[in-house]
């Protein structure tokens, strides 16, 4: 089960955001209206999978029961601004830098008493001649 209502479970899985039909600005949430010019439409638009990383932190004090340290990150996929973990690298500067190339990806964090896995997206660094 996605952790999030935007993140779709397809092979390979993608994240669709709302689109404004008059300036194709894209949210995550629902929204009545469009920040950026106020038009009332909006389609679903699947966002690209590959990603730069735009900014970051590594957060190393969280709410008891979550391991640190781990990265949060603004990733730009294609014009399209995205919230996000870092996942599948060390959380240091040393392997996390601006501008490098991402990848979407789905990681389980746990399931329920009935074995249901919640799932979350994130951005992996892309393979060496991937993008």
């Amino acid at each position: 089960m996605p952790i999030v209502d935007y993140l779709v479970l397809d092979e390979p899985p993608r994240l669709v955001a709302h689109e404004c039909m008059a300036c194709q600005a894209r949210y995550f949430d629902r929204r009545n209206a469009c920040a950026a010019c106020g038009g009332t439409e909006f389609t679903r638009a699947d966002v690209e999978r590959d990603a730069t990383l735009r900014s970051f932190t590594i957060v190393n004090v969280a709410a008891e029961g979550v391991p640190v340290p781990y990265v949060a990150a603004i990733v730009d996929c294609a014009g399209t601004t995205v919230p996000g973990l870092l996942v599948n690298t060390p959380p240091d500067p040393v392997h996390v830098r601006l501008g490098m190339k991402l990848r979407l990806t789905t990681f389980s964090i746990g399931a329920d008493a009935s074995g249901v896995d919640a799932v979350n997206y994130g951005f992996e660094p892309a393979a060496e001649g991937e993008r």
